[in-house]
């Protein structure tokens, strides 16, 4: 397909109602089943840890829930949420996490403190505008407009489970409630103990192939023990076992070179 100096798939046409933020439609059928209310609707669904790159503002607009995890990493996550007109995001504190919002559509008002009790700081906001959250600030944002706000939501470490949907403010006070019980699967680094079943499976089968390779217990255990620590310090399971083999090959780490002639 040709695609004009001006990066814009052709054919088009430029729709005027979305003339702020340059969206165009295609007038053919088949591309407009690709778009919605002007401009292309992917799934919203939690696409971490995988490379991803996609038009923000367009995914915020597209969201009609209370919040969906788009994003789930190691070390930071990102939400996409929809406020009701008159709704709130509800009164809260992060002690270990810093937040960063920001608003795509409508307009509302922040209000963040020390304390539940003193909010000292307050300011309107509207599309555009960023928000910055310090770990262990009360914090709440309010919709004080008559159309939904609109925004997502960065959180650094991340906050939710990963594939989180709250399709309203109930359901993640609902979710809220049962996690503070005690109840429901645990999460930890942002992610339940299935999920770090499914992201460490690639070192589960390296450590099958040694075996089947007849290298001894010791030496198995000593690595996949050591990379597992690196994984809890960050590292992807490839780059851990990367890195402990290196150890091993290089001499780095005598010990393991002696277990495995063992």
């Amino acid at each position: 397909m040709y695609y004009p100096t001006n990066m814009y798939h052709y054919p088009y046409f430029y729709n005027e109602n979305h003339a702020r933020n340059n969206y165009w439609m295609y007038p053919n059928a088949y591309y407009q089943n690709y778009f919605q209310n002007g401009f292309r609707a992917i799934e919203l669904k939690d696409y971490g840890p995988n490379p991803f790159a996609e038009d923000i503002n367009e995914l915020t607009l597209q969201n009609n829930t209370f919040r969906t995890a788009l994003w789930t990493g190691t070390h930071f996550q990102i939400t996409l949420m929809s406020l009701n007109p008159g709704e709130d995001i509800g009164l809260e504190m992060h002690p270990d996490v810093d937040q960063f919002l920001r608003l795509e559509q409508g307009q509302g008002m922040v209000q963040m403190g020390e304390s539940k009790d003193n909010l000292t700081f307050e300011r309107m906001v509207s599309d555009d505008y960023a928000i910055v959250i310090p770990a262990g600030t009360w914090h709440n944002l309010t919709n004080t407009g008559n159309t939904p706000l609109k925004l997502y939501s960065i959180y650094a470490p991340p906050n939710h489970p990963f594939g989180t949907v709250h399709a309203t403010k109930a359901d993640a006070e609902a979710a809220e409630a049962a996690e503070e019980h005690g109840e429901g699967t645990p999460v930890i680094d942002g992610k339940t103990p299935d999920e770090w079943v499914q992201y460490t499976e690639f070192l589960v089968k390296e450590g099958l192939e040694d075996v089947k390779r007849g290298i001894n217990a010791l030496h198995i255990l000593q690595e996949f023990v050591l990379m597992g620590v690196l994984v809890g310090k960050g590292y992807s399971p490839q780059k851990a076992y990367e890195t402990v083999e290196e150890w091993e090959r290089t001499g780095v780490s005598k010990l393991l070179q002696q277990s495995k002639n063992m």
